[in-house]
């Protein structure tokens, strides 16, 4: 090797590590300093509903954690597509996130075309908790277990109804779960609210409420609480079996929570959200009020919630072919 060719690489191999030095510390300056301002949260889903009440308990918190406040904005319909849109073709900066969940996988079952594509346009970035659904039946049924109700719908199949807060909702497809686990035929009655006043008045026969929003329903004198769709029985409610209690192990089904950006923003970045919002869910009273809300918080890396919700979004495509979901538009 000549002494010039030696010089020559030397001099490039030095060119080449300070500009990866300097690239990898213009990152971790940018994430030192991020957020510099407030950052949008877009909740495609209505006020008061599981999603958007446990994510604001988070934020609140995460808001003092990141020096920022988290400033979360209403953007319901189409089924949530509007607001996943939106965030999907904002600015990859971190200033525009979502309130992710599991009801992302049956949006894309139920629309041929969404206006956005949840795997190649959004990057899931922090899990922030798994929570289950509650089985309640109208006091007037006469149900008091889960085997009360699949006897009934054995003995008259297809008479039994259920209620939901429409066509792929958690309440919807956790019912689903549950009716192929058991072997039953039921009738869906989708409604815009959810149909819980149905069940009360003992029009319509059960429904599978989201723990997180259920409390105050639970104390009705008019429902009675069968089971929670989780493997096991909720710390909230120790006196209600579990689906595998009820030997229905095949209809556990378990609602999550997280948060997404859109899929170019800078790792570093997706990785200061994370950890921000982690610290916000290992708070001692953030704890607190998700056990409240029935919700078990999360302690996955950026890494495991892709694969977790790559997994889950196959998951629940199947459980949508196997109940016969199909597109609506």
């Amino acid at each position: 090797m000549s002494y010039r060719f030696e010089r020559a690489s030397r001099r490039s191999f030095l060119v080449g590590a300070a500009a990866v030095g300097l690239s990898a510390g213009a990152r971790s300056a940018r994430a030192e300093q991020w957020p510099t301002r407030p950052i949008r949260v877009i909740s495609p889903y209505p006020a008061g509903s599981a999603s958007d009440t446990v994510t604001r308990v988070v934020l609140d918190q995460a808001s003092q954690i990141v020096g920022q406040p988290f400033v979360i904005e209403i953007r319901p319909g189409a089924g949530g597509a509007i607001g996943f849109a939106n965030v999907a073709h904002s600015a990859p900066d971190g200033y525009t996130i979502v309130t992710s969940s599991s009801s992302m996988a049956t949006e894309n079952v139920l629309h041929s075309k969404l206006p956005y594509d949840p795997h190649k346009d959004l990057v899931p970035a922090v899990l922030i908790g798994i929570s289950p659904n509650v089985l309640v039946a109208s006091k007037k049924s006469g149900f008091t277990s889960v085997a009360d109700l699949v006897a009934a719908a054995k003995a008259k199949p297809g008479t039994l109804t259920f209620a939901s807060a429409g066509i792929g909702s958690s309440s919807h497809m956790a019912a689903e779960k549950f009716r192929l686990a058991a072997k039953i035929e039921v009738r869906h009655v989708p409604f815009k609210e959810g149909g819980l006043v149905e069940v009360m008045a003992g029009r319509i026969d059960f429904y599978f409420l989201p723990l997180a929003a259920a409390a105050a329903a639970l104390k009705n004198p008019n429902l009675t609480v069968l089971a929670v769709s989780s493997p096991a029985r909720s710390p909230l409610l120790p006196d209600v079996p579990s689906v595998v209690d009820a030997g229905l192990p095949d209809a556990v089904f378990r609602f999550w929570n997280g948060l997404s950006a859109p899929a170019q923003t800078p790792p570093d970045i997706i990785q200061a959200l994370h950890d921000g919002t982690q610290k916000a869910i290992d708070d001692a009273g953030v704890k607190e009020r998700l056990a409240k809300l029935g919700v078990e918080p999360s302690h996955m890396s950026v890494a495991e919630f892709k694969k977790f919700f790559e997994d889950d979004f196959a998951a629940t495509t199947q459980l949508a072919k196997a109940a016969g979901i199909k597109a609506v538009d």
